[in-house]
């Protein structure tokens, strides 16, 4: 059986914890940042969680992280 190929994107995007759970960054943090209060642009520097339906589907995605 041949190895599976890792998909390039995913492995910068999402890790996953020592308990198997999968972390994203939060969106809304790229541009235009001026407009919106540091109340809300602190509560997205922290990661987030996967649900569930996403990290399946990112699992398969990144076989060996």
């Amino acid at each position: 059986m041949p190895k599976q190929k890792t998909h390039s994107s995913s492995k910068k995007r999402f890790k996953v914890t020592g308990t198997g759970k999968v972390l994203r960054a939060q969106a809304f943090r790229r541009h235009i940042l001026s407009k919106r209060p540091t109340k809300r642009m602190r509560h997205l520097r922290h990661n987030m969680v996967a649900s569930d339906a996403n990290a399946k589907v990112i699992r398969k995605m990144i076989p060996y992280m």
